[in-house]
């Protein structure tokens, strides 16, 4: 086969090169030195030629397949969502390279494609391959042998569909769970970065690069952008060269080591400068000081992003060092541009030379030259059996325990019956998340795999499972309940998020399925650490599953017993957003869970061993509170608690007994009900208290107790406007800076089928005008607005001529009192949204009037150091206007009884509690009460 298909690719250029005087082609030869293919090869091309191998399109864009002839070409990528038009499954995959491959064949001098896609967790664009956890995940697993074995399952299955090249792995490491892409890292620590990162190169390119299942691997996105301010994507990330040394440069290093042959350039600036145009970092520090012999490939359309028109763009990017330009979309432009810089001299042709004699290289020592088609043997391996058992079996070591009652697990293998509730347990979508098929990733069996709940029922046929995706179970008569939750896929931009607390509705069915008086199990399916202190206070265990991939039954195997967990922390669990960002190292260092921190053992305490007090919650109504245990409780004994209310005031206990929702809570009766916005601290100051067991409680004190009663956080009031970025849930979009008026931020990207879900409180029923606040650059998009999941009205997006030219368009709709979830749908995409606002412009006969009352938006948000916070009043009227934490907890008092005037009013707050200290980044709640109207607004304060 190897010497059929040496001879086509030979054939092909005779056939070129027909007239002209033949002479011994030393790059067509397999025997010679690399070097001297090399060479030999780049004296003989033109300037175009050379032009074109540094040319990178996505195929999707490649209206003229000839194109590839005519631009010489040097590669093809296949973006997220970028799939073959006949069909997504492997051997159309295999056609569609073979198709781009024979174009290339046939230019004068036969110089084969190489083909890069986004296998990041597997060969994860097509259908049927086999899909592992995201890096996150693997980072858990702290297992290298592993990683390098799954890295060599996605090599052949990405082989196996002719495509040579993948974007992976991604060596970030990311410092901020903010960032939307903080699962696509290892890990906080550099040396995560270091160990799974060279592990998975190793897999991906084989003992030698020139196997038939072996790929070029990229080590991205060089360097820094785990680290950007506010960890805001393709940001700025603001350290000294010691410090993005220390942090982000060790995964290169070991990537190098590793014999990498590509490294991505990524988006984000270091101080300030676009590292796609940084030529200290790209050509001084990376390839001369670490001696990067491969070639640099740029981010999609990264050099865009650069200060300057598109001539200076393309200068100062391959100046600086980049070879090989991702210009997706427009390469003849790129092309053009090029070639007349290198005319001119503006590019030095040995700059040319540089890049691509480094790209033929990795051309030759891949064996394109000779085996330039797809090795359809392979085709069969794509999603095997085999594969999928590596791959559960990361599954498996990825699961971190992090709350472990006794008597919870394993789970009996026989005769009991278990309710199972939440999305994410049967879709094997969401446990994917991004990257996944599409772009975006997506719900749904969007792939072959194996959901958690199918997982279940195939590993322990003698249980009874009931399951509903709400956790609305009728049936009472259940011996555990296992219940999902997490984040909707997410990529890049689109994912970052300055509230990572779980929704709301998933924290609630927790709480519903502990009030059945049943041991429960919460998994938690998300990229990132989250705020999960209530879902954790009414969890019995709780595990932290990441982002699973396709074989959700490797969970199952853990729950069940078969594997013990093995899983550590890659990253630090914070407590609140208030302590995001926060990594190992940090001081003060206080979190929920320490980097590093796992339960490795299923195996109950020590008979008679001490009780272990984990966590206390105000519970609905207000007038108690539920001290949760590792153990079972003696309901005998005496005891005395100390409950103090904001810092100082007590609340007295009128009494306690274990809670009738399990033998493991302690339930203390209040003497005078708590509000939602009261800061409760618990302590045992005697008594003997002990478990079941015999186990004595040991005293504590000053326990923070968590407030049930707001969580959630704000809901947005309408007649009023609502900022488009304070979504309670979204699919698909993206957040960005907006020069709208006022600035602020914006949400982009949005394409046909995305959608934001917001919380909404509508204070008075009555017809509205809703307003809209678009930007649409030359495609008019269409909205769908919807309450709780009806459709009101649909209105079109006109073109504004570019992503930041602003306009306002409305509709008008009824809308009646209560508490709503309002819903934007793009049915046609290609459009930019600020905001929208429902102004109440009719009431119906008998109605109540409006209230005028509004605590507007504050400007800008996110701020740093200071913020504008407005509000209307009907009259002049005595206000309090307070700002909490995220936990509830009052920061400052910003207005304390002060005479507000009629019309609009401004305060200016500093970011700075009310002894005049700076507060640290995160998520803060400002609260107006005035004349008997409530309102709430979030807010974002970055360092």
């Amino acid at each position: 086969m190897r010497k059929i298909l040496r001879s086509l690719a030979v054939i092909c250029l005779l056939l070129a090169t027909s007239g002209e005087a033949l002479r011994a082609q030393t790059y067509l030869d397999p025997e010679a030195p690399i070097d001297a293919r090399v060479a030999d090869l780049l004296s003989l091309m033109t300037l175009e030629e050379k032009v074109g191998q540094m040319t990178q399109a996505d195929h999707a864009a490649v209206g003229n397949p000839y194109d590839v002839q005519s631009y010489y070409l040097g590669s093809i990528l296949s973006g997220g969502s970028s799939d073959p038009a006949a069909g997504n499954d492997a051997v159309h995959w295999a056609d569609l390279y073979d198709a781009f491959q024979t174009q290339a064949l046939q230019t004068r001098l036969g110089i084969p494609l190489i083909h890069g896609i986004d296998a990041v967790h597997g060969h994860s664009n097509v259908t049927g391959a086999t899909i592992f956890p995201h890096n996150i995940g693997m980072g858990a697993t702290r297992n290298a042998a592993l990683m390098e074995e799954a890295g060599r399952v996605t090599a052949v299955e990405v082989a196996a569909t002719g495509i040579d090249w993948t974007f992976a792995p991604c060596v970030a490491v990311p410092r901020d769970e903010r960032w939307g892409r903080t699962y696509e890292g290892f890990g906080e620590t550099p040396d995560l970065s270091e160990l799974m990162g060279g592990a998975a190169i190793r897999g991906m390119q084989g003992d030698s690069l020139n196997m038939p299942t072996s790929i070029v691997a990229c080590a991205k996105h060089y360097i820094g952008d785990g680290g950007t301010f506010g960890g805001v994507d393709q940001g700025n990330t603001i350290l000294s060269e010691a410090e993005l040394r220390a942090i982000h440069l060790p995964g290169y290093v070991e990537a190098i080591a590793n014999d990498v042959k590509t490294i991505m350039a990524t988006y984000s600036s270091w101080n300030g400068i676009k590292v796609h145009g940084h030529s200290y970092l790209l050509t001084d520090v990376l390839k001369t000081e670490l001696g990067f012999e491969g070639f640099v490939v740029s981010d999609w359309a990264g050099i865009d992003q650069l200060p300057g028109d598109y001539s200076s763009d393309v200068a100062s990017s391959i100046n600086a060092g980049l070879d090989m330009v991702m210009v997706p979309n427009d390469y003849p432009g790129f092309f053009n541009t090029l070639v007349s810089l290198a005319n001119a001299g503006t590019v030095p042709m040995s700059r040319i030379d540089d890049a691509v004699a480094r790209i033929l290289r990795v051309k030759f020592e891949l064996g394109l030259f000779e085996n330039p088609m797809t090795d359809r043997s392979h085709l069969p391996l794509v999603g095997s059996a085999a594969h999928r058992d590596v791959a559960r079996q990361c599954v498996r070591e990825s699961q971190v325990l992090l709350k472990k009652n006794d008597g919870v697990l394993p789970l009996p293998g026989s005769g009991i019956k278990v309710l199972v509730a939440g999305a994410h347990a049967d879709d094997v979508g969401l446990l994917c998340g991004g990257w996944t098929i599409h772009w975006a990733g997506g719900s749904g069996d969007i792939t072959t795999g194996t959901t958690i709940l199918e997982g279940l029922q195939a590993l322990a046929p003698g249980v009874e499972f009931v399951y509903d995706a709400g956790g609305s179970f009728t049936d009472d008569d259940a011996d555990y309940a296992i219940a999902v939750i997490g984040e909707q896929p997410y990529v890049e931009g689109g994912g970052d998020s300055n509230d990572l607390t779980v929704e709301e509705s998933q924290i609630r069915m927790v709480r519903r399925l502990k009030l059945k008086g049943v041991p429960v199990v919460t998994l938690l399916v998300s990229g990132r650490p989250m705020i999960i202190q209530p879902a954790l206070h009414n969890s019995d265990a709780f595990l932290a599953s990441w982002l699973p991939g396709t074989e959700g039954d490797g969970i199952a195997e853990l729950l069940f017993g078969h594997h013990a967990p093995s899983g550590l922390l890659p990253m630090t669990w914070p407590r609140s957003m208030a302590q995001i960002p926060i990594n190992v190292g940090d001081s003060p260092y206080d979190p929920l869970f320490a980097h590093g921190f796992g339960i490795t053992d299923l195996s109950d305490s020590a008979p008679g061993s001490a009780p272990e007090f984990q966590s206390a919650m105000l519970i609905e109504g207000g007038a108690h509170i539920e001290l949760s245990f590792d153990k079972a409780m003696s309901a005998a004994g005496t005891a005395q608690f100390e409950v103090l209310k904001n810092g100082s005031t007590p609340v007295g206990v009128a009494g306690f007994q274990v809670s009738p929702l399990g033998d493991n809570i302690v339930l203390l009766a209040l003497e005078s009900v708590c509000g939602e916005y009261d800061v409760l601290t618990v302590s045992y100051l005697s008594g003997d208290l002990q478990s079941e067991g015999g186990g004595a409680l040991a005293t504590f004190a000053g326990e923070p107790v968590i407030n049930f009663l707001p969580y959630g956080g704000a809901v947005h009031v309408i007649p009023g406007r609502i900022e488009a970025e304070n979504w309670s849930a979204m699919h698909g979009v993206q957040i960005e800076g907006s020069t709208d008026v006022g600035g602020g931020q914006n949400v982009g990207w949005i394409d046909a089928g995305d959608w934001m879900d917001y919380d909404c409180l509508v204070q008075t029923a009555g017809t509205y005008e809703v307003v809209f606040r678009t930007a649409c650059l030359n495609s008019p998009g269409r909205i769908n607005f919807l309450r709780d999941g009806v459709e009101l009205f649909a209105i079109d997006v006109p073109v504004t001529g570019g992503w930041q030219s602003w306009t306002s368009i409305s509709a008008e709709t009824t809308l009646p009192q209560g508490h709503f979830t309002m819903r934007i749908h793009a049915e046609q995409g290609g459009f930019n949204l600020n905001w929208f606002e429902c102004n109440l412009t009719e009431v119906p006969v008998g109605g109540v009037p409006a209230h005028p009352f509004r605590l507007g938006q504050n400007y800008p948000n996110p701020f740093n150091p200071s913020t504008t916070l407005s509000f209307d009043l009907p009259r002049e009227l005595p206000v309090n206007l307070n700002v909490y934490d995220a936990t509830g907890r009052l920061v400052a008092v910003l207005l304390d009884g002060h005479a507000g005037h009629a019309g609009r009013n401004e305060v200016v707050w500093r970011g700075r509690d009310a002894q005049d200290r700076a507060l640290p980044s995160g998520a803060y709640f400002c609260r107006l009460e005035a004349g008997g109207h409530v309102e709430t607004r979030r807010m974002t304060l970055l360092k």
